[in-house]
């Protein structure tokens, strides 16, 4: 589908004789980023998609598509999001099934990532462990993490690995940078229990990351986790309006850690 949309913006501009300079100007981008667009090296934005079906006529043709587009999985998603991770000033993460990647102990990750299906286990945890570089960073990222208490009951890789886990969780907790809290299964239903996802700030903005199962890889094929970039401005805005709604039904830091020393005690 992004290959199709990156065809008909150069389709389209040629057939109105326009060259790379003026579409570059059209949507307030660098001529180098049309080139990029043009070659599925980037992607459309709703935005953008808009400012061409309006100022081409095109019957809301780049929206749909756009549309479509990012509804659907890709696996490059991931890679992108991955990125994205690396240069965030701000992370913020809602889990509700997992401890997040960033705070996962190898032995934990190693656990889920058998779970999910992947085959390539220990190449995927060298993987995983090395993104988690990016917190000893100077200046470190801020990360704010809301967690699903039923994210410590599950005894990932068995009662010792997770009790080594939730430990890890009170360590990396007591950084400035990072705050954990849980969200109790007392709050009862609320926002969150649609799914998972990330919000990252860039020097661009913020975009978003929203979790979704992928397809089991065959024998021949390498694990790619499933997911959605979320680059549109609007729907960035409805997932940072989820999260503050979420965050409120969340314990304070320190009611947090309390309740994680209580299900490591219970792991041990």
């Amino acid at each position: 589908m992004w290959a199709w949309i990156a065809r008909d913006l150069r389709l389209y501009r040629k057939r109105r004789g326009l060259s790379g300079d003026s579409v570059a100007r059209l949507l307030n981008v660098g001529r180098s980023a049309i080139s990029r667009l043009e070659n599925n090296q980037e992607h459309l934005s709703p935005e953008q998609a808009e400012i061409l079906d309006e100022a081409w006529n095109t019957g809301g043709h780049f929206s749909l598509l756009v549309w479509y587009a990012a509804k659907g999985h890709d696996p490059d998603w991931f890679r992108q999001h991955v990125e994205i991770e690396r240069q965030a000033s701000i992370i913020k993460i809602w889990e509700l099934a997992w401890v997040p990647g960033l705070l996962q102990i190898e032995d934990y990750a190693r656990a889920s990532l058998a779970t999910s299906g992947a085959r390539n286990v220990e190449e995927q945890v060298d993987v995983r462990m090395k993104r988690q570089a990016l917190l000893a960073k100077e200046p470190p990222p801020i990360l704010w993490v809301l967690i699903w208490e039923a994210v410590l009951e599950v005894p990932v890789g068995g009662p010792q690995v997770m009790a080594r886990q939730l430990r890890h969780l009170l360590d990396v907790s007591e950084s400035p940078n990072i705050n954990i809290r849980v969200v109790p299964k007392m709050a009862g239903p609320h926002l969150g229990l649609d799914g998972a996802f990330k919000l990252m700030t860039v020097p661009s903005g913020e975009v978003a990351y929203v979790e979704a199962p992928g397809p089991l890889p065959q024998a021949d094929q390498a694990f790619v986790p499933g997911g959605r970039l979320v680059v549109g401005a609007a729907e960035v805005r409805t997932y940072a309006i989820r999260y503050d709604h979420i965050g409120q039904e969340g314990l304070p830091p320190k009611e947090s850690r309390e309740l994680i020393i209580r299900q490591m005690e219970a792991m041990q």
